[in-house]
């Protein structure tokens, strides 16, 4: 008998019995918090469903972004019961859709019963761990006064590695951070580019970029191609994670 989260891979899994838990939809493994805002979500951001290659599930939130920024004790509540009616709707794993959600991963993480990973910031650890001793991570941020050491503390990451490269005073990334309706997507990348291949320039110690922004994510592979190092976000985060959630057998040839 299959049950609630079993994966069905074959014609005979299919024509068995099942018995799930009570849910009102299925087969989303990622659910993603996201903040009620207004602007353009390409291809690659993290609140476009198209960005993925696997379903994901939704619970859409009513803060002002400078909650996030800004840790408001306010928004835990409203960001905890996000994250239960994803549980509730059989996700077996939740993510944020900005990178200040890390200011409370704690209280999610302690309110639901799945893996919780809010943040791009969580995958700080890992790639320190990949890089020389003598290197550090430049870190793209859309709020500089925002990205603090406690921000890091809250995914287990410190600041001693990581650079922060401010790029939410970008005249070209007003319209996200302010929601506008209207981007000028070409010089937004242009604008970007330039801000990582002169982060990397100052400092020739960079191994690595981390994009914190959710809505970065469109950018990377121009970003990767301008300072050729590797460069993570929060779709390498997701896609690892749900590989962890979603592992299937391996076919091929010997």
């Amino acid at each position: 008998m299959k049950k609630t989260g079993d994966y069905l891979g074959s014609p005979a899994d299919l024509d068995g019995v099942v018995s799930v838990t009570p849910q009102p939809v299925a087969g989303a493994a990622i659910g993603i918090i996201a903040v009620n805002l207004v602007y353009p979500k390409l291809p690659g951001n993290v609140a476009n469903a198209s960005t993925f290659a696997f379903p994901v599930d939704y619970e859409v939130i009513d803060l002002a972004i400078e909650q996030l920024f800004e840790a408001d004790p306010g928004a835990v509540n409203q960001i905890v019961q996000a994250a239960k009616r994803l549980e509730a709707c059989g996700v077996r794993a939740i993510v944020g859709a900005c990178g200040y959600f890390a200011n409370f991963q704690t209280q999610v993480q302690a309110a639901v019963r799945v893996p919780v990973l809010l943040s791009s910031l969580a995958q700080l650890p890992l790639i320190k761990t990949s890089l020389r001793a003598d290197q550090r991570i430049a870190v793209l941020v859309a709020d500089i006064q925002g990205a603090t050491p406690k921000l890091l503390a809250n995914v287990n990451a410190t600041p001693d590695k990581v650079t922060f490269v401010d790029i939410g005073s970008l005249p070209e990334f007003h319209a996200i951070r302010y929601g506008e309706t209207t981007l000028d997507n070409g010089a937004l990348k242009r604008a970007l580019v330039q801000k990582a291949v002169a982060a990397v320039k100052q400092d020739p110690s960079i191994g690595a970029l981390l994009l914190e922004c959710s809505d970065l994510p469109p950018y990377a592979a121009a970003i990767q191609a301008g300072v050729g190092l590797p460069v993570f976000d929060f779709i390498t985060l997701i896609n690892w994670l749900h590989q962890s959630l979603c592992q299937r057998p391996y076919y091929g040839f010997i």
